[in-house]
């Protein structure tokens, strides 16, 4: 068998193991936000960052544009000159929960994004997130790490291939927007 033929089958088992009841939830989730004008916030590192990034996108222009009820979405991921201030002056693992200090209030959305589920900077965020009374997502795989328990909404991928991991949760992340997009106006 070629590579490519066996990392897509290996992929569409990665994809079968997302709970799609889960899925429906951050939808409801997302809608909730949007009725009561709240914010969210949405950050990871590395392929997460992108994912996460992309997926403000979407939900910005694709989700938003042009119709009455607006989301307010902003990605942490984005945030390079205040990122690399953190880093340097700080450390990195302040990255996140930083910025949510300022931003964040009861009953806003925080989704971390994180392969492996134990990156310091998305959990302690998250962590805090929960502390104020956030209500909070995690898209993680391999064991789920720390994330995983941590959220109030846990969307984990049942695959220890961080590659795969990242096609899941940028599929989890399209269903949520292209359900938007194509259904509610």
């Amino acid at each position: 068998m070629s590579f490519a033929r066996d990392y897509k089958q290996q992929l569409l088992r990665a994809l079968d193991s997302v709970d799609l009841d889960r899925v429906e939830g951050l939808i409801d989730v997302f809608r909730r936000a949007r009725e009561e004008d709240r914010q969210i916030f949405v950050f990871g590192n590395g392929g997460s960052a992108a994912t996460a990034n992309h997926f403000a996108c979407d939900i910005v222009k694709g989700a938003s544009y042009g119709r009455d009820r607006r989301f307010r979405i902003l990605s942490l991921s984005e945030q390079i000159p205040t990122m690399t201030a953190y880093s340097n002056d700080v450390g990195y693992e302040s990255v996140f929960v930083e910025p949510l200090r300022n931003f964040a209030r009861p009953g806003d959305v925080a989704m971390g994004i994180s392969g492996s589920g134990d990156s310091e900077n998305v959990v302690q965020a998250i962590n805090y997130a929960n502390s104020i009374g956030c209500y909070t997502v995690g898209l993680s795989g391999i064991t789920g790490g720390r994330l995983r328990p941590s959220v109030d909404l846990s969307l984990h991928v049942g695959d220890h291939h961080m590659g795969r991991v990242e096609d899941a949760h940028f599929f989890i992340c399209h269903m949520v927007c292209y359900h938007f997009m194509d259904t509610e106006t």
